[in-house]
């Protein structure tokens, strides 16, 4: 999948894998799709929730070994 940007937050705990990915969705234009790479379990259920309440879409998921990547659209 394209992404205009990838974030790695890999071996960050909460709350800092939605800390950085809501600056990094700041500095994306409407459209723009992030690509994040987590190794924070909760990460999954976070993110997910955090991109619904935030008007962004999540578009795919993936796990890779310990690593979760995540690719997330902005939306507003």
């Amino acid at each position: 999948m394209e992404s205009t940007k990838i974030l790695n937050v890999k071996g960050l705990a909460c709350p800092m894998p939605i800390v950085k990915t809501k600056k990094a969705m700041n500095e994306l234009h409407l459209g723009d799709v992030l690509e994040i790479h987590a190794t924070d379990k909760g990460a999954k259920k976070d993110l997910t929730a955090w991109a619904k309440v935030s008007g962004h879409e999540m578009l795919k998921y993936e796990e890779d070994g310990e690593v979760l990547k995540f690719w997330m659209k902005k939306g507003n």
